[in-house]
């Protein structure tokens, strides 16, 4: 198990939780506009930040959460069958690659990049799967 938890899928799963805090921080913090007294309340009443960043931070982490969960469990089955490196290994360095630059290129506004790059990350996941079910 000590391999396992050296693996290259463990290491970029880490790196993913990282991404996930750093997408949370950057949707919140450009939502400054709705004030601190709403941003650290309860938020009992919905309010839309009109900064079209926090609009494209907070649609890129919905994103990236329709695809972690898969992620993650590709991650935790390939460990238990004890199938990590190759394809899965380089399927989950893609996935997180292509996550990254999702975040960026959706910062800038960029459409049709922002596409094949979730595209990218989906066939990084495919990898992950393929390896898994080999």
């Amino acid at each position: 198990m000590e391999a396992a938890a050296t693996s290259t899928e463990i290491w970029v799963l880490g790196w993913s939780v990282a991404l996930l805090l750093v997408q949370v921080v950057l949707q919140a913090v450009a939502s400054y506009d709705l004030g601190p007294a709403y941003l650290l309340g309860p938020r009992d009443e919905k309010r839309v930040s009109k900064n079209v960043l926090a609009g494209r931070m907070a649609r890129a982490l919905r994103n990236l959460l329709e695809t972690y969960p898969a992620f993650i469990a590709l991650v935790v089955a390939l460990v238990v069958k004890g199938k990590t490196g190759g394809i899965a290994a380089t399927g989950a360095w893609i996935w997180l690659s292509a996550r990254i630059a999702y975040v960026l290129v959706y910062a800038v506004g960029i459409p049709v990049l922002r596409t094949a790059l979730w595209l990218v990350a989906a066939l990084g996941l495919v990898l992950m799967l393929m390896r898994l079910m080999a």
